[in-house]
């Protein structure tokens, strides 16, 4: 009977990997990411960035960009394409010509990249749990849920980046951690890479740091602790810091914005902005697109997260006279936040009772706080940038948190297996149940090749 549950869970495994697989190619063919968040925006820096390559690094001012103030690394890649292109292809207008190569070919790179993310993830998790294989059904099911994944991984932009280095990032801390901090100098350098690259791919990821340092007071031994995070965050800012150094020089921040900012007050916003009221929330389970949650933080993020709530990839709102569904999507996303419900309460339950149990493992005290810090990160921006419609709130943004959420839950998920195999297989039962309810969501509703 071992046997079977053990083949049958890891069928599930394979149907999931497979399905997702699915997912990553059909977007690729239905979706270019033209047609992503402010993407004008990201492509001009890329056509700048690539103007100078291999030969220089030379990045765009606000007068090229409003995405001026991104770090690099998420534009790298499409940019060495664009080289190649421009030297590949004949053209008048080479950068307008190698736009679609590039944007393709970075959405192809991104998903590999996603998938690479995953497996890392799931060898962590392995460690962790000391389970046999890497085949965590829990995880990946949790995973597989999050609509923001699939319409992240498909626009150029740095999250992805962030995501894979984190994965990485997490593996790190939990090697660290087992060997006591042995200070070798090749596991300083690897960390320290690693806090570079986070830093050079999206400004988010230095909430990701913050735990780091007042976690030191709750270690008995902390000398090692401290020498070790300090070296590898030295060689991290020497590999990292000069984009920030650049950006306070010429915008007078190290955090510079296409924005204003106020000065952090919660009367900035509205009272609608923390608590809507009954006749702005009946939306939320009738019709989560925009503009009907109008600037509502919680709202606007929970249907960004489980559906698409400004249109850029299963709601076409800029194309609806292009997109399939889009007279019905309204009603088929607010059932997606109905069913969706479980989902969050599976997540955010059991992310907070793996802490309880298993706070003794520090990978997940900085889990635990990573999320949190990087929640109440993005909610400060958000208060402190405020707009009128709420554009700057997108669960893109804050992918991170959702991800570090996930795997702690997975921790308690698996755990809940060997305590409880009745329970446990009544909600993965249900969560598969609620991922096909939700495939539609994970997919671009734009028609095969459409090219704006």
């Amino acid at each position: 009977m071992k046997y079977y549950n053990l083949n049958l869970s890891n069928i599930v495994f394979v149907l999931l990997s497979t399905s997702t697989i699915f997912i990553l190619i059909y977007n690729i063919y239905h979706y270019t990411p033209i047609l992503g968040y402010d993407a004008e925006a990201h492509f001009s820096y890329v056509d700048y960035l690539s103007r100078y390559l291999p030969k220089e690094l030379k990045l765009p001012s606000q007068d090229e960009t409003r995405e001026f103030f991104n770090p690099p690394f998420g534009y790298l890649f499409p940019s060495f394409v664009q080289v190649f292109c421009r030297n590949l292809i004949e053209s008048s207008n080479l950068l307008t010509d190698c736009q679609p190569i590039y944007g393709k070919a970075t959405q192809i790179f991104q998903s590999f990249l996603y998938i690479v993310t995953i497996f890392i993830n799931l060898f962590t998790l392995k460690v962790i749990t000391k389970s046999k294989n890497i085949f965590d059904v829990g995880y990946l099911v949790l995973i597989s849920l999050l609509a923001v994944n699939y319409r992240t991984i498909s626009m150029i932009r740095g999250e992805p980046y962030i995501l894979f280095f984190l994965s990485l990032f997490l593996l790190a801390i939990l090697k660290v951690e087992d060997r006591d901090y042995d200070l070798s100098f090749k596991q300083i350098l690897f960390t320290g890479g690693i806090i570079a690259c986070i830093a050079l791919s999206r400004q988010w990821g230095f909430l990701l740091f913050i735990p780091l340092i007042f976690l030191l007071f709750s270690r008995k031994s902390k000398k090692n602790y401290l020498i070790f995070w300090s070296s590898s965050s030295f060689i991290g800012a020497l590999f990292s810091s000069w984009f920030y150094i650049g950006l306070y020089q010429n915008y007078g921040s190290f955090t510079a914005f296409n924005m204003e900012s106020n000065s952090f007050s919660f009367s900035n916003q509205n009272i609608s902005f923390y608590l809507p009221n009954l006749s702005q929330l009946e939306f939320l389970f009738k019709k989560p697109i925009r503009p009907n949650l109008d600037n509502q933080f919680f709202s606007i993020i929970y249907s960004d997260l489980w559906g698409d709530y400004w249109g850029y990839f299963t709601f076409t709102s800029r194309f609806l006279n292009i997109g399939r569904n889009q007279l019905m999507i309204g009603d088929y996303l607010a059932r997606v936040n109905i069913v969706s419900i479980f989902s969050t309460i599976i997540i955010v339950y059991f992310c907070f009772h793996s802490y309880k149990k298993y706070k003794s493992i520090f990978l997940v005290q900085y889990i635990h706080f990573a999320w949190i810090i990087s929640f109440i990160g993005y909610l400060i921006f958000a208060i402190m940038y405020p707009t009128p419609s709420g554009d700057t709130i997108k669960s893109t943004y804050i992918i991170q948190a959702f991800h570090l959420m996930v795997f702690l839950a997975s921790i308690y998920l698996h755990d809940l297996k060997r305590l409880n195999k009745k329970i446990y297989n009544g909600i993965l039962l249900t969560l598969i149940v609620i991922y096909v309810h939700n495939f539609q969501s994970y997919l671009s509703h734009f028609p095969i090749s459409f090219y704006p």
